[in-house]
This record gives structure tokens, sequence and C-alpha cells, in this order.
């Protein structure tokens, strides 16, 4: 901004030269002032420097005051910067961080200027947005009235408005209201616009919100079955839904003050009083002499004159200082409920007729038994009054001894919903009892509910004593076909006595065979016994002894030659500790062919692993032992017996199969542990081995008698041409009943 002093001329006065502006005046004296006191601070008054030249001199005196001046307009100009970059600073900050984004556009919607909150709105910084189409951020569904938008504000000087879709960098959606007008500018040609962008998406979904919730209110209001409508406050009618028009039997005109309070011309009390309209249930509402209606029964006539029964419930409607505004009523139609319960009415009456006019003993009970209606000729025959009979009173004329019995079934029937049939002894007013057949019968709604016990009691005393006689004839008659039975059943029994004595004879040789048997297996077992004792004499005597012999005579030896030769004491020394080492080997075999120690240290796989190693050794045959890590659960004595099994089979394998491969697998059953031990050698008779009158096969029968002790099975499959398999089954042991025996062990014994 530039402003220019013109100094005042010599001896001029402010007449002389024009009223100038009291800023300029001011400024002027502050410069005199200024100047005066620089020239005593000098200490040389400038009119001795220049006595001769007194133009000369005023001239000098106006130039250093128009610089004082200059100096003093740059002063105040450089305090009017500074507020102004302050200010500035200020409104950029305002600018960028208003709540609203702010955007400069030309004419064709390129991007001149945006604040920080409007970059952020769009999803990108403000360095990517200039030069930018604001139209590319606009939802193409809503560009063209984004364009139409656009030429609103350069062609108008008001401001325009509108709401619409963005789409950010990323490509999501918000709402968005624009606020645009137009902005010239002396430095740019082309015209500009300014715009104010507010997010809107929380509203548009609120507004959304209330559309959809009005939408479905007036669904519910149109299509519900309940008739609604509202007054104002004086009365008039602002809304009514089809069911009301059709209760009213006619559409009144909204906002018709004639028609106040009700749509119908005509109202009436349920005892046929008319209402004057003043006096509705809608009129004492919105009056407040009412607070409100609830289920007040009403007739509206119609204008045919028909009239209909309607249940009204009307509540005011008050704004925020609690003053009525209006109430709402909501009615419904009940004569079709009023015509059906003068129909029950009328039916009742017709029905307890009926059962007046019956020859049975009729009542009525509610649904918990209490019986509050008796027909005249339940009374006729107790001789009992209304009062006497009222609640459980019927107790009164039953049979004490069937008492009891009867409460605990009605009981049972009340309980349950279902029907009662029974027959009890009633007392007549004779005081004499007479059989009576009760039946009884719930009367159910629409649920399921009953509503009503009806029960009728027929006299039976007479068909009863016809039915005991029918039924002593019937006895006489059931007697003599018992009689004919019995002589049936006797003939039929000497028959089976003949027959049981048959199998009593085959089961009498059955058990001396099988006596004989167990004889001959005992033979047997002590024949075993004996020949398994004198191959262990003879094995001590022809091979321990011998060697034991041998190394006494080698110790006796040692003792004469000890001293003599030292070559010949150290050879016989080694052949007498090759003697104990043998003799310690020979002990080894014995004591594991009665009972290996591995099977009680190490347990059954090892012992297994261990003894069939040695039989591929000794036989040449391979063994394949497959198993199950935990095996080793089960309890020693099962073990021992899947042992034994093995190592017979193994032997019996050794002297008849002449088989070259055995695969031993033990197996885990739902129940228990199987062992199946299979060969390919030759096949044999099964039935004749297992026999023991034709067969020497004890060891056969010793596998089976073990697994037997166990609580197991024994099998034997032998097929000409696949070799044999020994099959034998353990349950689990209680404590170890259920494990999950999954690891695997598998071995190759070449």
């Amino acid at each position: 901004m530039k402003r220019s002093a013109q100094p005042m001329k010599p001896g001029a006065t402010a007449e002389t030269t024009g009223p100038p502006d009291s800023r300029r005046i001011q400024l002027y004296g502050k410069a005199e002032a200024q100047l005066r006191r620089q020239k005593k601070s000098r200490g040389a008054p400038l009119a001795e420097v220049v006595k001769s030249a007194a133009d000369a001199g005023r001239l000098l005196h106006e130039l250093q005051v128009h610089q004082v001046e200059l100096e003093m307009q740059n002063a105040e100009l450089q305090e009017s910067r500074d507020r102004l970059e302050v200010a500035l600073e200020k409104f950029t900050d305002l600018y960028d961080f208003a709540p609203v984004g702010y955007l400069s556009v030309d004419e064709q919607g390129q991007i001149l200027e945006v604040n920080l909150t409007g970059a952020a709105m769009l999803g990108a910084g403000r360095s990517q947005l200039l030069k930018r189409r604001l139209p590319t951020f606009v939802a193409p569904a809503n560009r063209p009235d984004f364009l139409t938008f656009l030429q609103r504000v350069f062609t108008s000087a008001e401001k325009q408005v509108c709401e619409l879709s963005l789409l950010r960098a990323d490509g999501s959606a918000f709402w968005a209201s624009i606020h645009g007008t137009t902005a010239f500018s002396d430095r740019s040609p082309h015209k500009g616009c300014r715009l104010a962008v507010s997010d809107i998406t929380a509203r548009q979904q609120a507004q959304d919100a209330l559309r959809a919730s009005e939408e479905q209110f007036r669904a519910l209001f149109e299509v519900g079955p309940v008739a609604i409508y509202s007054c104002d406050a004086a009365g008039v009618i602002q809304q009514f839904n089809r069911r009301a028009v059709e209760l009213w039997g006619r559409e009144p005109v909204l906002g018709d003050a004639k028609e106040l309070y009700c749509g119908s011309s005509k109202l009436f009390w349920p005892d046929g009083r008319r209402i004057p309209r003043s006096e509705s249930p809608m009129a004492e509402v919105l009056s407040g002499r009412t607070s409100v209606i609830v289920d007040a029964e009403i007739i509206v006539e119609q204008p045919d004159g028909s009239r209909r029964n309607c249940i009204a419930n009307i509540h005011p409607l008050k704004d925020q200082s609690g003053k009525i505004t209006g109430a709402i009523n909501c009615f419904y139609d009940i004569t079709d409920r009023k015509l059906a319960e003068e129909a029950i009415r009328a039916s009742q009456a017709l029905f307890r007729a009926l059962a007046d006019s019956i020859s049975q003993l009729a009542w009525i009970a509610k649904p918990d038994g209490q019986v509050f209606w008796y027909n005249q000729r339940w009374y006729d025959y107790t001789g009992k009054t209304p009062q006497q009979m009222a609640r459980w009173g019927w107790q009164a004329v039953q049979a004490v001894g069937e008492l009891p019995k009867m409460l605990e079934r009605w009981q049972a029937s009340i309980a349950s919903g279902e029907p009662l049939e029974m027959t009890f002894s009633l007392r007549g007013a004779n005081g004499r009892f007479r059989s009576f057949l009760t039946r009884v019968v719930p009367l159910k709604n629409a649920r399921g509910e009953v509503m009503q016990w009806f029960g009728t009691n027929t006299d039976v005393e007479d068909l009863k004593q016809a039915e005991a006689a029918q039924r002593r004839i019937e006895v006489l008659a059931a007697s003599n076909q018992k009689l004919e039975q019995e002589i049936v059943r006797r003939q039929a029994v000497e028959k089976s006595l003949k027959q049981s004595e048959q199998l009593q004879t085959r089961l009498l040789a059955q058990s001396q065979l099988m006596q004989r048997q167990l004889r001959q297996l005992s033979r047997q077992v002590f024949q075993a016994q004996e020949e398994e004792r004198k191959r262990i004499s003879r094995e001590l005597h022809d091979v321990i002894a011998q060697t034991l012999t041998g190394i006494n005579i080698r110790l006796a030896t040692l003792k004469k030659e000890t001293g003599r030769n030292t070559q010949d004491f150290d050879r016989n020394l080694t052949l007498t500790q090759r003697l104990v080492e043998k003799s310690v080997n020979l002990v080894h075999d014995f004591a594991r062919e009665l009972r290996p120690a591995v099977l009680d240290d190490l347990g059954l796989v090892p012992a297994l692993h261990s003894f069939a190693k040695n039989f591929t050794a000794q036989t040449g045959i391979h063994v394949h032992l497959k198993a199950f890590a935990e095996v080793e659960k089960l309890e020693n004595s099962r073990r021992t017996v899947l042992f034994r099994v093995a190592q017979e089979a193994l032997t019996n394998v050794a002297r008849h199969a002449q088989a070259s491969q055995v695969e031993i697998s033990i197996e885990k059953l739902p129940s228990g542990i199987c062992l199946k031990i299979t060969d390919n050698g030759k096949s044999f008779n099964v039935g004749r081995a297992l026999q023991i009158t034709s067969s020497k096969r004890l060891g056969l029968l010793g596998m089976r008698e073990r697994l037997e002790m166990v609580g197991g099975s024994f099998e034997i499959e032998s097929t000409p041409g696949k070799g044999t398999t020994v099959i034998s089954q353990i349950p689990f042991h209680k404590s170890a009943r259920g494990r999950a025996l999954t690891k695997s062990v598998e071995t190759q014994v070449e």
C-alpha cells in the first residue's frame, strides 16, 4: 500500500491549502516535534548555518519533516504487516482445521485450493488433490447433479446447496452436503467458486433409518387388525387407517373442523344411551378430565344404521411441557365376540335343559376339579342340596373305601388332561349304595387347554349283577376247560419226563466220557511233568555234572602242576574257565526254558523278541514280531499266558510244521488283546488234533486251558497250502479296560 504526503507551502495555513485529513495533520505535527528534538540534540540550529538563504532553509525543513513522516509511516506499516501476518496465521489455522472441508474450484471443476479437512475427507494429500477435477470424486450416479450444481453456482449470485455421495481415494463412499458460492480474484482472469463440504453420512443414515421406521409404522398402521385414528388438541381428526374406516362405515375428511373426536356421527354406551360428541371418550381425554381410557366399551353406529360393539383405548399426546397436543384412539370390533357370547349363553341354557332331561347323573367341574354344576337327576338321587354339593361336597356320597382310589385317579386325570372312566358306588337318598359307571371328558380350547370337565354317572347296578351271574357261568366253563388243559398238560409232562430220562442218559454218558478224558489228561500232564523232570535230570547229569567233573579234574591237575610248568598251567586254567562259562550258560538256558527272567524284568515284548531270536538261531526259521507297546499294561498273569502260548506255538512249528517263516502279531480289540501266530508250513486236522483220545497233542490243549483260565478264547485255522494260524484272545483286565493301545513295535528276527 502506497501513501504520499504533500508538505504545506511556507506561510500557508489550513484554510489556504485545503482541509487535510486529521491523520496527516497528526503525522506532520509529530514530524516537526521530532525534528526540533533532533536539532536540540545536535546543538547547531539550522538558522545559524543558512541565515542568508531563508527559502532554502524552509525547503530543507520541509524535507526533514517529510523524511520523519515517512519513517513514522514505515514503522506503522511494519506494525500493520506484523498484525496482518498474525491474523493470516490464525486464519490459516482456522481454514485448515475447520470442521468442514473448504475447496476452491474453477468452472471446469478443477481443484485450486483445499484445506486439510477437505483433503482428509477425500482421503488424499493436499498436493495430490490440486489440479484434479472434483467431479472424479463424485459417485457416478450423482455426477450429473453435481455438474448442474456447479453451473448454478457460477450463474447465480446466491449460495447454492446440494447433497450427494462422494468417493474417497480408496473407493469408499460418504454422503456430503456442499454449499457453493462464486468468488472472483484480481489475480486470475478465470471465474472460481468456493465450496464448503460437510460429512453428513451419520445424518443420512439416521434419515434412512427414520424413513424405514416410518414406513414400518405406516405399514403396521394400515394393515393392522386394530382401528387407529388420531386427533389434535381441538379434536380435529388428523390420521386414520383402513380398519377405522371399516368400523365407521365411512371415510371422514381430514382436518374438517365439523367432524370432531370421532369419524362416526353417533356413539352409544353399552346400555343404549347416546354419547354426545363433547362427552365422547376422545373429548374426555383431550380436555384432561380423564387421563387415559383403557378397554372402554362403546357402540359405533354406521351410516346404514348397523351398530358395532367396540373396545376403545385412548392415550393423550403431550409436548415437553406436558401440554396435551392430541390423542390416539386404538379401538377394535368385538361385535362377533358379543354375538358368540350370547350364542354360548343360549347354548349353555339349552345344554342344561338337555342335561336335566337325561337319565344319567351329570355334572361340570372347573379345570382344577371343583364341581360347580349338577343336573337335577343328581339332586333327586342323592337327596342333597346345591349348598351341600358346593366345591368338594360330592365326596359325602362316595363309599369311604373307594374314595382314596377314586381321588387318586381323578387327580391324575386333572394333571394329564386325559379322560377318566371308572366304576364306583354312590349313596342314594335312601341310604343304599348303587354302582355307577363314571365317564369324565375334558372340554379344551383351541390351544389344548382344559376349560371345563364334563362328567356323567350311569347306574350300572343291575348290569353289574347280571355281569356277576355271567362271570359265575364263565368261571364254571373256565374250570372245565382248565381240567381238560390239565389232562393235556400231564400227558405232555409224562412225555417230557421220558424225553428227560433219555437226555439224562446221554448226559451221563457224556459226563463219563469227559471224566475219562479228564483222567487221561491228568495222566498225560503227570507223564509230561515226569518226562520234563527226566529231561532236566538227564541234562543236569549228562551235561552240567560232566562239566563240573571236568572242572574238578582240571582243578586237581592245576593243583599238582602249580609251580612246574607255567605254560601248561595257563592253558589248563583257560580250559577250566571255559568249562565254568559253559556251565553258567547251560544253567541260564535251563532257567530260560523254565521261565525267562526277561519276562518279569522287561516285559512281554522283549521276552518274545529274545525267545524268537533264540528260536531262529536254533531252527533257522525266520520270525517277524509286531506288537502294541502298551500291551505291557496288562497284568503279569495275562502276559505270562500270552508268552506261554507263543512259546508252545513256536515249539509246535519247529516240531511239525516244516515252515520257513513265522509271523507273530499282537493286536488291539475293542474289548481285549488278540495274539496271532501264523506259519507257512504244513496244515493238519484241527479237530483230530484237539481230541485227547486220538492224539498226544497236549501242547494245544495246554494253550487252550491257559487261555480259558483268564477268560480268553483259543482258535486254530489250518488250510492246506496256506499254513496254520493260532488265534488267542484275552479280555482286558478291569484296571486296563478301555485304555487306548495305539503305539506299536515291529521287529524282524533273522
